[in-house]
């Protein structure tokens, strides 16, 4: 065996080197076993409880209303498939604010075939019957169960809980009847009524109707927007399939034309990124113009309030300025960066095309984030199903509830068959035993939160996992590359293929432990957002300030940590060390050479963050002019959408995800090289006998005086 030598110490740091090395090593032994083995277990309980989810599951209870004895409305099969739309009761009882606790609104809720159409009260229907039994008939189909005649007095009625004291006009919303509210000479009116009956004796108005209906609407207004979403998802699909598939063919051309004109083609990013800042900013000044003297352009944000729609935003001229203002400082802000960096740009330049000529040579690596793709979405799609499951999962659980004032029973679990002869019943009167949620009293019904824990905690290891798996096999296969002393000859075949093998048969437990980290620290991100918001309202101002700093603090170690990870996983590709070996020597060499890294690394970040950012700019300004009916004597888009802005969103982030995703290929390609070249220049000193794999041109760059 030969014998290792010593490089000069640098900073009194003695570096020993392999005269042998030449690349990545071929003779590896697994690494991390005892976090493989870990990890494997996991995946084992993960795959398990998604079979355990799937059985108790079911995922209608998130699709159709349930009544107050936890029936589907509208579902197939059952008594209720005809009647598909949820009937409350009393929607006055809406108000009380167990109806935020419980999630549930403290009145009988039935299944209907459909609304009421006009104002009825149960006594009011007595009084006719012996000579117009149609006005009974009507009232009776929004009953319990099916009466021949109204014989009942109305306490006994309201005692046994059998038929609504009122039905008035109403609509179906998401399957369930809200009134129908209009406005009539600017008075709101229900049914063209401003006050009615409450069918008890008392009179009631339209605004006391709608203050009930908010609080329902508080529950149902998020899914109430997802409708819409969904609505305009169903509409435009195809034309973000088709916006999607345009910018994966941008990404591609930029790439492989970068190879032979990358200043050019820096340029034309800088020139277009410019381009269309100062298009956004000419827009939402001539918005700003054509607004003034609008009825609503002294209104501001702050009038306002939050408001689900978008389009009430976007009709303030307060809106449109600031957009020209945050624009107008984007824009001189990367006019100032070109200006302060333009020497290190050259350079940036100049290590591109070097990154060009490696992914020209193994032109794999660009299909490679196609497969990322495809275990990502396994992995989103195998989570959110069994996270529907999981939540789906269990036996209706009934509690009381009650609307008329404190009980001691209330919240207690009840069984609503007979509820009315208990005990709990008489000591709270007018109380209601009303279907609250899925779950049960076996052992798994009691950690079905810890089992939502679990399969959230374990995506977020996969997630990470097949992140660093890409990573890694990235970086063996440019590293393979670069240690080729006669380019492209001595590059290995099937460079790309060898680099996933090596990393999945050697160093599956040394990605999952540098994943497990990650995970780690992302879960506690969660935990503390969650706490947040749960604890918002009960939070003095230094707890606010401890949770700012702890959220603060852990989004900085994350990102530390993803960087370290990051050249952790190219030095696992180059020597075949064990994770942490890996970490610190990773962290020893960037130290060393802090300088170049600052420069050359994050001014190449800058160069290709610039192209993600005219891909995706490119494709929103088509997806704006399409879907706001701005060229339809060139291309007609989809029309009547509830919000233009998700589709135009969902383009302009799904492209710059896209070509994130190829412009990481050349992101990791010069991390690679860069890793590479620094072990490179202080394992060799260009002699014959210990000569350098980095190419002249590499050699030129990056040992120039500027660096």
């Amino acid at each position: 065996m030969a014998k290792k030598k010593k490089i000069p110490s640098i900073k009194g740091n003695p570096r020993t080197f392999d005269p042998n090395f030449k690349g990545p090593v071929a003779n590896r032994n697994c690494t991390d076993i005892l976090c493989c083995i870990i990890f494997m277990l996991f995946i084992i309980g993960y795959i398990l409880l998604g079979l355990i989810a799937w059985v108790h599951g079911d995922p209608r209870k998130v699709v159709f209303p349930t009544d107050s004895e936890g029936h589907f409305c509208g579902q197939k099969g059952t008594p209720t498939e005809n009647k598909s739309i949820l009937f409350y009761f009393n929607l006055f009882s809406c108000t009380s604010p167990s109806v935020m606790v419980n999630l549930q609104c403290p009145t009988t809720q039935i299944c209907v075939s459909k609304c009421p159409e006009k104002f009825l009260t149960y006594v009011g229907t007595q009084f006719p019957y012996r000579k117009d039994k149609g006005s009974w008939t009507y009232f009776s189909q929004f009953c319990k169960s099916s009466f021949a005649k109204p014989e009942k007095t109305l306490s006994q009625m309201i005692m046994d809980d059998d038929c609504p004291t009122v039905i008035f006009p109403s609509r179906p919303l998401l399957q369930r009847c809200f009134p129908d509210f209009s406005f009539v000479n600017g008075t709101l009116t229900v049914g063209n009524k401003t006050v009615f009956e409450d069918g008890k004796g008392s009179t009631r108005n339209a605004t006391e109707l709608r203050a009930a209906a908010k609080s329902i609407n508080k529950i149902l207004d998020a899914k109430a927007i997802g409708v819409k979403v969904f609505e305009d998802y169903a509409t435009t699909w195809y034309w973000i399939l088709i916006g999607l598939t345009i910018a994966m063919l941008l990404s591609w051309i930029f790439l492989i034309l970068l190879r032979f004109t990358a200043g050019f083609l820096f340029w034309v990013f800088i020139l277009g990124v410019i381009g269309i800042i100062g298009y956004g900013i000419w827009y939402c000044y001539w918005e700003y113009k054509n607004l003034q003297g609008h009825h609503t352009s002294y209104l501001t944000i702050y009038d306002i309030g939050i408001q689900s729609d978008m389009n009430i935003y976007l009709q303030l001229r307060q809106t449109w300025l600031t957009f020209t203002i945050i624009l107008s400082v984007l824009e001189v802000v990367i006019i100032l960066m070109l200006i302060f960096l333009r020497n290190r740009i050259r350079l940036s330049i100049a290590l591109l095309k070097e990154g060009s000529k490696a992914i020209g040579y193994i032109p794999s690596t660009l299909i490679y984030p196609v497969l990322t793709f495809i275990l990502l979405s396994i992995c989103i799609s195998y989570w959110a199903v069994t996270a529907v499951y999981l939540a789906t999962s269990g036996v209706p659980v009934y509690k009381i509830i009650a609307p008329g004032g404190p009980c001691k029973h209330e919240n207690k679990t009840c069984d609503p068959e007979g509820f009315n002869t208990t005990e709990m019943s008489k000591a709270c009167p007018g109380a209601q035993c009303i279907f609250s949620f899925y779950g049960g009293k076996t052992l798994y019904h009691q950690y079905i939160n810890t089992f939502q824990m679990f399969n959230l905690f374990v995506f977020l290891w996969l997630i990470n996992f097949v992140i660093a798996l890409g990573q890694c096999t990235l970086a063996g296969a440019f590293a393979s590359y670069y240690w080729a002393l006669k380019k492209p000859d001595d590059i290995p075949p099937y460079p790309l293929f060898s680099a996933f093998g090596r990393a999945i048969r050697y160093h599956t437990g040394s990605l999952a432990f540098g994943s497990l980290i990650l995970a780690l620290i992302q879960m506690i991100r969660i935990i503390l957002e969650y706490m947040d918001r749960r604890f918002k309202e009960s939070q003095n101002n230094i707890s606010k300030f401890l949770q700012c700093c702890l959220k603060c603090c852990f989004w900085c170690l994350e990102k530390v940590v993803k960087f370290l990870n990051r050249n952790a996983y190219v030095m696992i590709a180059i020597h075949g060390k064990g994770f942490c070996r890996s970490a610190r020597d990773a962290f020893n060499l960037l130290i060393r050479n802090i300088l170049k890294v600052a420069i050359m690394d994050k001014v190449t970040e800058f160069v290709l963050i610039l192209g993600k950012i005219l891909v995706a700019g490119c494709i929103g300004i088509l997806a704006f002019l399409l879907f706001t009916q701005r060229i339809p004597m060139i291309l007609e888009g989809p029309t009547s959408l509830n919000y233009y802005w998700v589709p135009l969103l969902t383009v302009v982030i799904g492209s710059y995800l896209v070509a994130h995703g190829f412009f990481s290929v050349y992101a990791m390609c010069i991390d690679t090289l860069f890793i590479c070249f620094l072990e490179d220049s202080e394992r060799n000193d260009g002699s014959t006998e210990r000569p350098y794999y980095m190419t002249q041109s590499l050699l030129k760059i990056v040992k120039k005086p500027t660096i």
